[in-house]
């Protein structure tokens, strides 16, 4: 099959999400420049989750370039992987409306440790399609820091618990570990 249209639905579902978290944010009705201050914690919450998801959009992008093709077990984990972001929003809103309280930076943390593994599902079904000698296995090969970022956010849970800034502490390394696009495909795929 080919994966034009795992690309173009996966691109709609990302940017609805993030349309949805923007619309999540309810202004004042004051004119004051003091009344946006109650907005910061939800301001933050969305900065971090916008951040998340362009680093999810571009690495899928970056995945996707590396591939010819997509099958039945790719298309499932890819919505396996839509499932988890598509809660990105409510899960953003709830920690940036109870200002980062422990059950909602857990929850967060759950949210985003499900979404990397079903990336890490993701990438190894097209692996598999493709082959161990293909240019995304080359590109990815063990991964990582895919698999310190799974580590990260299984710890990142626990420690809401601790203290919840501790764990929005670790949300931030890892988006900072993921900032830049992987180059590793784009390395392999120039040859």
């Amino acid at each position: 099959m080919s994966k034009a249209r795992l690309e173009a639905f996966s691109d709609g579902v990302l940017a609805i999400l993030i349309t949805i978290m923007v619309l999540n944010f309810h202004l004042p009705s004051s004119a004051a420049l003091d009344s946006l201050a109650p907005l910061l914690p939800s301001f933050l919450g969305y900065l971090m989750s916008f951040v998340f998801l362009g680093i999810y959009w571009s690495n899928h992008h970056h995945m996707l370039q590396a591939v010819k093709h997509v099958d039945g077990r790719v298309l499932w984990a890819n919505l396996h992987l839509l499932f988890w972001l598509s809660l990105v929003p409510s899960t953003t809103a709830w920690m940036g409306n109870t200002h980062f309280e422990v059950w909602p930076v857990a929850v967060y943390g759950i949210d985003l440790l499900f979404a990397s593994v079903a990336y890490f599902v993701l990438a190894h079904s097209l692996i598999s399609l493709h082959g161990r000698e293909s240019a995304l296995a080359t590109a990815l090969g063990e991964d990582f820091k895919g698999k310190i970022s799974v580590g990260i956010y299984a710890l990142s849970i626990p420690l809401a618990f601790v203290n919840p800034l501790i764990s929005c502490l670790l949300y931030v390394i890892v988006s900072v570990m993921w900032l830049v696009p992987d180059r590793r495909i784009e390395k392999v795929l120039a040859g």
